[in-house]
């Protein structure tokens, strides 16, 4: 049985959102295809997400010095243990799912502050003599992301910065296998935005069957 992460980095709903409303297309159909695997929803807007801060910094160096977790002041504790939370539950699952809208070309902080979390040597990836190397090499990614522009080829597509930075983070990471399903245009086309939002979500439906 395999675990799914589904990891959403939107405020609003699929009734609101292109990529929300592709995401739920595929995982619901996933769910459908694959009903015996697990899935696990992570609201990146509702969950705790700590950003690394003079209390994360401070805890981890307490820590690296040899002292104990219950050394930690409170708030070192809160933040460290989360984080550490966090990237346990990142490396038991076998999928990843990322939902996200493109903001200023990239995505929502918050996303941005997850992959920080989980971003741990020794446990995504290591140092060795010849550099740093993945550990995630079972494993397999897609993005769905939407842009109101169009942004998948030409001089646009260098201004877009989220979807290849998680294939960075990927590959960094190890993760041989990472996809993206993109709803782009609706915003410049908005006569046409309806049938972009359909064409999306029969996409994600064909993609989960091979997810």
């Amino acid at each position: 049985m395999a675990k799914v992460l589904y990891i959403t980095a939107h405020p609003l709903d699929d009734t609101q959102s292109y990529s929300m409303a592709a995401g739920k297309a595929f995982i619901e159909t996933y769910k459908e295809v694959n009903p015996t695997h697990e899935i696990v929803h992570i609201d990146l807007f509702k969950e705790n997400i700590p950003q690394i801060d003079d209390d994360v910094l401070s805890g981890w160096g307490k820590l690296q010095s040899g002292k104990g977790f219950e050394e930690l002041s409170s708030e070192e504790k809160a933040k460290v243990g989360r984080l550490s939370e966090l990237c346990e539950q990142f490396i038991s699952a076998d999928k990843y799912v990322f939902v996200t809208p493109m903001w200023n070309f990239s995505f929502p902080p918050v996303m941005k502050a997850y992959i920080d979390a989980v971003a741990v040597a020794g446990k995504t990836f290591k140092y060795t003599e010849q550099g740093p190397v993945g550990l995630l090499t079972d494993k397999k990614a897609l993005h769905i992301q939407a842009r109101g522009g169009f942004y998948s080829e030409g001089p646009a597509a260098e201004m877009e910065m989220g979807h290849r930075y998680l294939g960075a983070v990927m590959q960094f990471f190890g993760v041989p296998s990472f996809e993206g399903l993109f709803v782009e245009g609706h915003a410049a086309m908005p006569d046409k935005a309806q049938e972009i939002k359909e064409n999306a979500i029969a996409r994600a439906k064909d993609l989960a069957h091979t997810f």
